[in-house]
């Protein structure tokens, strides 16, 4: 998943505006590798970064299952 960092129109895709903190791409769109290495780097029309990738957070899930965990085996004991 990708986030916009900066304002664009998208260029590919009817010129459709994209907002700071959009998701890149909207729904019901598909991009190619290529197009999403383009726009998060500076290799288009503005010279710069437009979108960045957000990595999931799964280490919080994870965090909360092992403290189930560690409290079950307290409660068995």
């Amino acid at each position: 998943m990708y986030k916009v960092i900066h304002f664009f129109t998208d260029l590919q895709d009817n010129d459709f505006a994209y907002e700071v903190g959009d998701t890149f791409p909207r729904k019901g769109k598909k991009v190619s590798k290529e197009r999403l290495e383009e726009l998060s780097s500076a290799s288009n029309k503005q010279n710069r970064a437009l979108i960045e990738e957000v990595k999931e957070n799964t280490t919080g899930k994870k965090k909360a299952e092992n403290k189930r965990n560690k409290s079950s085996k307290k409660e068995e004991e």
